[in-house]
């Protein structure tokens, strides 16, 4: 028994050791673990049970907009990555090759999916005929490999995740260029309805644009730590890839042209981001819509009363199953404080609590996860103040997040003070757009360009470059980087 209570207990609290912190949250309440393999971890029921409700309700919203589901292979031919030089030299050290089947060798390399433009670019090449063949609108749900770091964190930086992958082809750059706000739409739009997560849309900067795309346009989170967490991106590739696996179609004027593409997507990265944000010392606090148990029951009894308690908080779990996802936790072996205790480092949103009290005022207690607050609520309307309550549970979190987000998102133009702000938040600063202002930038202060906001607060454009002094072009959101 004793040992069991040690799985969930923290030792590590978040505003003294985040990253020791961040570790026991996620393991000792069972929402992932470490496999025997370096890198790769397992998603236990409640964070794959959050990944699919954000996996359906983005799907849901891909096919409102007419993209379709597909699934191409997980092995790619060594030659397919090397068709794009700028590609292939942005992931070649991330790779992991497969080079026999049994004991033969195989004759050409393969390479696991680090993602998979060059698997699908050689069917778009066969497809593709005709302007009426377009556009493309495709959507891969899968898991991609990526080899390149030493210090993997579950979830942050896993060396294989889960995620989706958008490709599309369009006829005209301008029919490109209106799919990204609606993709970033459905974006900000999971991460506001389920994750409670806000963000910072913006561009990417060359050095930082995801490899083979013209443009990267992504949404930045700001963690509790200070640090900045990439969300979902997406990339205008416009006619490279076209170009590399000669994707050409025969436009309404009969000319033979290269299409213009687009790649995007969403990973399971948004739940590291999801515990990191709204996780405490007692451990996870898991939005309502993505918990797998949004309400458990705790009954309270001695021996004399317990089969009436029991029989109540039968009755209870009926009257909720079927509009909440409720667990009715009547093990014997446990007491009601241990429960609570497991309860709370699992992040369940709202825990009823029943003893002979409640029983005999045909009510419930109610406490919350993410404040603790406890509250009476009679039976009779106990379905419709669930329902308030999770919603109210929700709207705190992101309320909580973006507070966090306003008060530690700063503005200066001045070097001295963006030395001193780096690490403690995402700071705002003109920008001459020269790759060599913001490596020494880098390498001086620790912070990078996390992307260049579409919505700042002051429009630096015109004004001096914080770094060399010549004319800025941007403003930039300068933090330190997961």
């Amino acid at each position: 028994m004793e040992s069991e209570q040690k799985k969930f207990m923290l030792t590590a609290k978040k505003e003294e050791n985040i990253t020791e912190w961040y570790t026991q949250v996620i393991v000792n309440s069972e929402f992932v673990d470490y496999s025997a393999v370096s890198g790769m971890m397992v998603y236990r029921p409640d964070s794959y049970f959050a990944w699919d409700v954000i996996k359906e309700a983005t799907d849901r919203m891909f096919k409102e907009v007419g993209v379709d589901d597909v699934y191409f292979p997980l092995f790619i031919p060594e030659r397919f990555l090397m068709k794009e030089s700028e590609h292939v030299k942005g992931f070649s050290p991330e790779v992991a090759w497969v080079t026999h089947a049994g004991k033969s060798k195989l004759s050409e390399r393969l390479a696991v999916r680090p993602t998979s433009e060059t698997i699908m670019y050689d069917s778009f090449s066969r497809w593709i005929r005709s302007w009426r063949d377009l556009p493309i609108k495709f959507n891969i749900w899968a898991s991609v490999v990526r080899w390149e770091f030493k210090h993997p964190t579950p979830l942050l930086r896993s060396r294989e995740f889960l995620w989706n992958e958008g490709h599309s082809a369009f006829a005209t750059h301008e029919e490109a260029e209106t799919e990204r706000e609606v993709i970033l739409n459905i974006y900000e739009k999971i991460l506001h309805d389920y994750l409670a997560l806000p963000g910072i849309r913006g561009k990417k900067t060359d050095t930082e644009k995801f490899a083979g795309a013209l443009a990267s346009y992504s949404i930045e989170h700001l963690m509790p730590d200070g640090w900045v967490l990439q969300g979902p991106d997406h990339h205008s590739d416009g006619q490279n890839f076209a170009k590399a696996f000669d994707i050409k179609f025969i436009d309404r004027d009969g000319q033979k042209k290269y299409v213009f593409q687009n790649t995007y997507a969403i990973s399971t990265r948004e739940l590291g981001a999801m515990v990191l944000t709204h996780g405490d010392n007692k451990g996870l606090v898991i939005p309502p819509k993505l918990a797998r148990i949004q309400v458990v029951i705790v009954p309270i009894y001695n021996d004399v009363k317990k089969e009436e308690v029991m029989n109540y908080s039968r009755s209870v779990y009926e009257l909720l199953k079927s509009n909440f996802r409720t667990y009715l936790d009547d093990r014997d072996e446990y007491s009601p404080g241990w429960k609570y205790n497991e309860w709370e480092i699992k992040g369940i949103p709202v825990r009823l609590e029943i003893g002979q009290r409640e029983v005999d005022s045909k009510s419930v207690t109610t406490v919350r996860r993410d404040t603790g607050k406890k509250e009476g609520a009679k039976l009779d309307h106990l379905s419709e103040t669930l329902a308030e309550l999770l919603v109210d549970i929700h709207t705190n979190l992101y309320s909580k997040a973006l507070k966090f987000l306003e008060s530690h998102t700063f503005v200066t133009a001045d070097y001295g003070e963006l030395k001193r702000l780096a690490g403690t938040g995402i700071v705002q600063a003109p920008w001459c757009g020269s790759e060599d202002c913001e490596a020494k930038i880098k390498e001086e202060t620790g912070v990078k360009i996390t992307n260049l906001p579409l919505d700042a607060q002051v429009n630096f454009a015109g004004q001096k470059c914080i770094y060399c002094g010549k004319e800025a072009k941007h403003t930039a959101n300068f933090a330190r980087s997961y």
